[in-house]
């Protein structure tokens, strides 16, 4: 337990998700150590993203305009949304350059232990998105695990009734991974996908 300012910059640090006790402390005193220059250039980030950045009116996504540079983009097919989680997904699937469509970001997924549900989502601004009858199809792209699976299951019955085309992204083992390592549910899935090969 330190004194003042400097135990004070640990609880605060501590309560970043991912930061325990220790790194707190490690990234505090590493702070403390740190050019004058260098703090106060983190401060300036800190304070700028607070004050610019806002979540887009149209898919959840973060913007520093009231629509995100996605959802301005006219070469975006604006048929096909693609549906994750958070924001940094969206960024990992824009990676890969492989989908031209647009996003909606739930802001999470279903949790009943953590106590999110349905409602604490953006579930209610999907609805609002498909009612004009513009998509043709939504792919559900929530994390496979537990909470991503109950998340796209909800989605998928909810949307049924709609007559969308409704896909969910493919897994299974990872490139470069061993079989003897894979857990059952990822080589069920894995046999589930199987697709045949063109010679």
């Amino acid at each position: 337990m330190y004194e003042g300012a400097v135990q004070n910059l640990i609880d605060e640090l501590g309560r970043l998700p991912g930061v325990g006790p220790k790194s707190a402390q490690r990234i505090a005193f590493h702070l403390l150590s740190a050019e004058t220059a260098d703090v106060k250039r983190l401060v300036g980030a800190l304070v700028e993203v607070k004050e610019r950045v806002r979540f887009c009116s149209v898919c959840g996504n973060v913007a520093e305009q009231s629509e995100c540079r996605i959802c301005r983009d006219p070469r975006r097919d604006a048929a096909v949304i693609c549906v994750v989680e958070e924001s940094k997904d969206v960024v990992a699937i824009e990676r890969t350059r492989e989908f031209r469509g647009r996003y909606h970001v739930l802001g999470g997924a279903i949790s009943p232990i953590e106590g999110v549900g349905p409602d604490d989502l953006r579930i209610r601004e999907l609805m609002t998105r498909l009612s004009d009858g513009q998509i043709t199809e939504l792919i559900l792209a929530t994390d496979p695990n537990l909470e991503g699976e109950a998340t796209a299951t909800y989605l998928a019955r909810l949307l049924k009734p709609m007559g969308l085309k409704v896909t969910r992204l493919a897994s299974g083992l990872p490139v470069g991974g061993d079989l003897e390592y894979a857990d059952e549910v990822t080589l069920g899935r894995a046999f589930e996908g199987r697709r045949a090969l063109d010679f």
